[in-house]
């Protein structure tokens, strides 16, 4: 009896350190990173760049609690407002010492250029560029900035753009697993590492054409930026790898120093009594002139990662995964063209593709806001392909990045065959089915038929027909031009705007003004996110489902444990809860 009252003392105490311990700690965290900093008189921004970094902020606000993440549209948003206020005097930039999606440095690029041209100094440093991802883009980066520091001693070695793929065909064979799969068509080759050793020619010429316009791209805005002619500069860079101080001789870099010198030079640059300020927290700063009403709003719907159907149900509260769930998407875009205020709308756009049917329920969203009089302008990120493209193809207008992957118009699907692979190890695999024979088709054991992969070859091809039809309707192209330039082809921004699948290469705010011109709207606007996904304590109060008598106890909780950040968030909470379990009035609440 004595020690099943310890055991279930012990339980007992295990459930009240999950039910109050771990979501008073997580209010806390919430509390203390939802209180807003004040911007000096004279801020140096500082934006790190060597952690982690989205297209777009992640739609589960707990999911970058106790983690370092950052937002290329963070960045964005934030840079477009210092560009106006008055206390940002410098912007303080710390690179990686890898690649950086060709994309995202390109819009911040942009950003960062419409600061220096407010007056703003920009100082950029780095403690090395290594060949690895697109090293290429980090220093068109860098190359930006009023000046360009490197650390002392630092390699240099952004040398030109590789791209490695493991092929898995022969292992495969050795071990008895069929790839069965189904390309339309040959440039459509995502699944070519299982089905073949080497690349394929159109595998390899895909490759090629869009690094060699990544790679060419990038050199040619750094050697803008340093005013240099681009066969000059790419000479230089490819006869590389350099120490800091040879690249300083070479004339890519400004200075050499180490990170608190470019630091104190930052703060020379923004006047007497500079402070730094991290730009996550200037984003989270007041505003100077607070937020303007009464202006034209363009609503901005955002969609990062793959294309799934069903809706974000949260079922892991602090998952950072980003996906683009069809429910979620085209409801904002419904809740953008039903919303009286809302003249355009800019759909943003990170996706390298997904499921065909969830790409033609978001396009029926974006069609529907266009029929609302609406214009509906794609703003892409790295990657706007496949279903990403898809998505976009009927847009008012699309402005991709110089460098964003886009196109991709094709499709594939298939199976694996593990049958022969598991009789190996004595493992085997039967089927039964009734109705008709293609029921089983997709079953793990064998190969398809020929009469299973007929039927799937043609249910490919309508699919393939629907996407070619989708885009010939939407960028007004023949059909027979599609095709052409289709087969599951990627393309660069910079192609795509020859080839008529992209209108402009620019950031973001270039498709908000290009929404603006289609709607008519001039001057100032305010931009409108759809589907917020709202703070931290609100978030934590769906993932815990709690009720606002248990959330009362938490209340109560937080006030005996002494901290009265945390009794605020959860008195807020309660006024959340209530306000939607349709109270009237608030109950008094016994711990103030």
């Amino acid at each position: 009896m004595k020690q099943f009252i310890i055991t279930m003392a012990g339980v007992f105490a295990g459930l009240m350190i999950f039910l109050i311990g771990v979501p008073f700690i997580l209010i806390t965290a919430a509390a203390g990173a939802a209180k807003p900093q004040a911007t000096p008189a004279h801020a140096v921004l500082a934006l790190d760049l060597r952690q982690p970094i989205t297209d777009q902020d992640p739609t589960n606000p707990l999911a970058s609690l106790g983690r370092r993440s950052l937002s290329v549209m963070t960045v964005v948003d934030a840079l477009h407002r210092a560009e106006t206020d008055p206390r940002v005097k410098a912007v303080f930039v710390r690179l990686p010492e890898g690649g950086m999606e060709p994309g995202a440095a390109e819009e911040m690029r942009q950003a960062l250029k419409r600061v220096r041209a407010a007056g703003k100094r920009v100082i950029a440093h780095s403690q090395g560029l290594y060949p690895s991802g697109v090293v290429v883009a980090t220093y068109m980066l860098g190359a930006s900035a009023d000046e360009l520091w490197m650390q002392p001693g630092a390699s240099f070695q952004a040398t030109g753009l590789a791209s490695e793929d493991i092929f898995l065909k022969r292992a495969f064979d050795k071990y008895g697993v069929k790839a069965d799969y189904e390309q339309r068509y040959e440039y459509k080759n995502a699944v070519n590492p299982y089905l073949y050793s080497d690349y394929t020619p159109a595998h390899r010429e895909s490759n090629l054409s869009w690094m060699g316009s990544v790679y060419l791209n990038a050199v040619a805005a750094a050697a803008a930026d340093r005013r240099k002619d681009p066969a000059a500069l790419r000479g230089i860079l490819e006869a590389g790898p350099y120490l800091a101080d040879e690249a300083l001789k070479a004339g890519l870099i400004d200075k050499v120093g180490q990170v608190r010198q470019a630091e104190d030079a930052a703060k020379a640059a923004a006047g007497k009594d500079a402070e730094f300020m991290s730009l996550e927290d200037y984003d989270h700063a007041p505003h100077p002139h607070g937020r303007e009403s009464g202006l034209p709003v363009v609503a901005v719907v955002e969609a990062e990662g793959p294309i799934v159907t069903g809706h974000d149900g949260a079922a892991n509260p602090f998952s950072g995964g980003s996906t683009v769930f069809s429910d979620d998407v085209s409801k904002a875009l419904y809740d953008a063209a039903e919303d009286n205020d809302v003249k355009a709308i800019v759909f943003r756009v990170n996706s390298p593709g997904g499921s065909d049917t969830a790409s033609e329920q978001i396009l029926a969203g974006v069609r529907a806001a266009k029929a609302a009089k609406k214009p509906v302008v794609v703003s892409m990120g790295t990657y706007g392909a496949s279903g990403g493209y898809w998505i976009a193809s009927e847009a008012s207008a699309i402005i991709a990045q110089p460098s964003t992957l886009t196109g991709s118009i094709g499709v594939f699907g298939g199976k694996f065959a593990i049958g022969d692979a598991l009789a190996r190890f004595g493992v085997d695999i039967r089927e039964t089915n009734v109705g008709s024979p293609y029921a089983g088709a997709f079953g793990s054991g064998r190969e398809f038929t020929a009469a299973e992969r007929a039927a799937f070859a043609g249910w490919m091809d309508r699919i393939y027909g629907n996407f070619l039809a989708r885009v010939s309707a939407g960028r007004k192209l023949p059909l027979q031009r599609v095709e052409e330039i289709a087969k599951g082809r990627v393309w660069t921004g910079a192609q795509a705007r020859e080839l008529g699948l992209v209108d402009e290469v620019g950031g973001f705010y270039q498709a908000v003004e290009r929404a603006k011109a289609l709607s008519g709207v001039t001057g100032e606007v305010r931009l409108k996110r759809m589907a917020s996904s709202g703070s931290p304590f609100e978030a934590l109060q769906r993932a815990l489902g709690v009720q606002a008598t248990s959330l009362r106890t938490l209340a109560a909780a937080a006030w005996l444990m002494g901290d009265p950040k945390a009794q605020a968030v959860l008195d807020q909470m309660v006024d959340a809860r209530l306000r939607a379990e349709g109270a009237t009035a608030l109950a008094p609440r016994p711990f103030h």
